[in-house]
C-alpha cells in the first residue's frame, strides 16, 4: 500500500466527509462517536481507535491482555496517556488491502465491545464462586436464588432504595438466568469448574 491508498480506502469506506488526511503521514475518521487514526511510523503503519480509560479498564487489564493472545486476531489492546487502544501496525509495503480493511473491521469490533465481553466474563466468574460456594454449603439452587433476594433486599447487593422494584425485578430475574445456565456445568464434587476457569 501507499500514502494514498490509505486516502483512497478510508474516503471509499467512511465518506469524505467523515475523514481528514493530514499530510503527509496522518489520517482520523470521526464517525458517530468513533475515532480511528492511522499514522506513518517509519516504514509503518500504525492504525488505532480510543476504546476506554484505564481507569474503566482497570478490572479487565489481565483480561485484555490474554485477549491479545487469544482472541483479538492482527490487532492489540495496548496503553498509552492513560487510554487503553485498539492498534494495528504493519509495514505499509508490505500492507495489502484486504489486510487494510481485515485490520480497520477488527479495530471496529474492539471499539464497538468496549469492555462488555470482558464484562460478562467477570460476571460468570463471580457468580461461578457463587454457586460452588452454595454447592459446598450443600444449597440448592433454589436455596442459592433466595439468599441472592435476601442480599438485596438487606442492600448488600447494591443500594436499591434509589432504584424501583421492577429494576430489582428485573436484576433478580437476571440473576435466575445466568445461575440456572451454569449451575449444571459447575461441579464441586470432582473440583471440574467448567464454566468461568
Amino acid at each position: 500500500m501507499t500514502p494514498d491508498d490509505i486516502t483512497q480506502a478510508f474516503t471509499q469506506r467512511f465518506g469524505a466527509k467523515n475523514f481528514q488526511h493530514v499530510p503527509p503521514d496522518a489520517w482520523q475518521v470521526e464517525l458517530d462517536g468513533m475515532r480511528l487514526l492511522a499514522i506513518m511510523q517509519g516504514e509503518a503503519v500504525k492504525l488505532m481507535t480510543p476504546i476506554m480509560s484505564v481507569n474503566e479498564a482497570q478490572p479487565f487489564i489481565q483480561q485484555m491482555m490474554e485477549a491479545n493472545f487469544d482472541d483479538t486476531q492482527s490487532t492489540r489492546y495496548a496503553l498509552h496517556q492513560n487510554v487503553v487502544w485498539g492498534i494495528f501496525q504493519y509495514d505499509l509495503e508490505a500492507l495489502s488491502l484486504p489486510q487494510f480493511e481485515t485490520a480497520t473491521d477488527q479495530l471496529l469490533k474492539l471499539k464497538a465491545d468496549g469492555s462488555s465481553d470482558f464484562f460478562s466474563r467477570m460476571v460468570e466468574t463471580q457468580l461461578t464462586q457463587i454457586i460452588v460456594a452454595s454447592k459446598k454449603q450443600g444449597q440448592s439452587l433454589e436455596g442459592t436464588l433466595k439468599t441472592l433476594d435476601r442480599f438485596y433486599a438487606e442492600g448488600m447487593m447494591g443500594d436499591m432504595s434509589q432504584n424501583s422494584g421492577e429494576y430489582q425485578q428485573n436484576a433478580l430475574a437476571s440473576w435466575r438466568r445466568q445461575l440456572e445456565r451454569l449451575w449444571p456445568l459447575v461441579d464441586v464434587d470432582g473440583e471440574n469448574q467448567e464454566a468461568g476457569s
